[in-house]
């Protein structure tokens, strides 16, 4: 009996000792600190905003967009150049492969609801899109007036001209579907590009299209469903030691607010961790369902203090100012 109640007693000790470790190791204390501004990544560039209630895969955004407060649309060079004056440290831009082997810059599968022309994207020459009004379907009346039909004639870039157009921009480019040959054709593409010009590209999407655009060139860093849970799936089980799991290497984070604190050492540890391992961390709002990006100064309120990781905001025109006037 005595030794069953020792053996009891050492368990005890032992289990009050792990979590005095596992506190300890995942605390602010002892952690270097973060002086620096977050990081901003602009979704779209400078893009018309638009109301998510009731929204689903088939929800045509252009026509529900709010009163526009400044003249861009997305994934143009005019919006990304925006972008980057307001403080992008980032532009996400979106790309479809065309019917002559190009990409072309634009977020949907089909023409209809933001442009003049009709059917499939990607079943389309670049000559045939770059002619189209990209404007044509923006509404925030419900049709009443169309604030920007005639004004988007000619504005849909490829990919080379956004890349040429920013020899140093930093870009989250979004291939649109799951096609292993997407991730083929991107690679041929971007394997023509200096190291140094690789470095500044993050590429994501479907999990086939990354695998593939990461086999062949296993130096860029990626994202996709697939790689986050590769990494965060171990991380949850082992990072409370301090380990950071190999798919946690050299890759990008995007984190939904909701889930982030369930994360070792957040914000300041985790973050550190995974700079160490040549990764970067974005935080999205909510449950990163909807591309819900912080937005508002109300949005910023819900960061974490002193927060000094990556922020995805929709509103970069908004949120940069707030953030850069901010003693980190």
């Amino acid at each position: 009996m005595k030794k069953v109640k020792s053996n009891i007693k050492r368990i005890i000790i032992f289990l009050v000792i792990l979590v005095f470790f596992m506190y300890l190791n995942n605390s602010p204390l002892f952690t270097k600190a973060r002086d620096e501004a977050p990081l901003l990544l602009a979704h779209r560039g400078m893009a018309q905003t638009f109301h998510m209630e009731g929204i689903t895969d088939d929800t045509c955004t252009a026509e529900r967009i709010y009163e526009p407060e400044h003249p861009y649309l997305e994934n143009t060079i005019p919006s990304m150049k925006a972008a980057f004056e307001a403080g992008a440290d980032l532009v996400e831009f979106d790309i479809q492969p065309t019917k002559d082997g190009h990409f072309a810059v634009f977020h949907d599968w089909t023409l209809e609801c933001r442009t003049d022309g009709k059917g499939v994207t990607r079943e389309h020459t670049l000559q045939e899109l770059k002619s189209l009004d990209i404007g044509y379907g923006y509404t925030a009346d419900k049709g009443k007036s169309y604030p920007f039909r005639g004004k988007g004639v000619g504005l849909m870039p490829s990919l080379d001209e956004v890349i040429s157009y920013f020899p140093a921009g930093s870009f989250l480019i979004h291939i649109k579907s799951d096609n292993p040959e997407e991730g083929v054709h991107l690679a041929q593409y971007l394997s023509k590009l200096p190291k140094e010009r690789l470095s500044q590209l993050t590429v994501y999407g479907g999990d086939q299209p990354i695998k593939t655009l990461k086999e062949i060139l296993p130096e860029l860093r990626v994202m996709s469903m697939d790689t986050m849970k590769n990494c965060m799936l171990p991380y949850i089980a082992v990072g409370w030691t301090g380990y950071v799991p190999s798919a946690c290497h050299n890759t990008q984070i995007h984190i939904p607010e909701k889930y982030a604190p369930w994360m070792w050492g957040w914000p300041d540890k985790f973050i550190n961790r995974l700079e160490n391992a040549g990764t970067r961390v974005f935080i999205v709002a909510g449950d990163g369902g909807w591309s819900e990006g912080f937005d508002t100064t109300e949005d910023i309120k819900r960061l974490p203090s002193n927060y000094s990781g990556g922020v995805w905001t929709n509103r970069i025109d908004i949120i940069a100012p707030i953030l850069h006037r901010i003693k980190w």
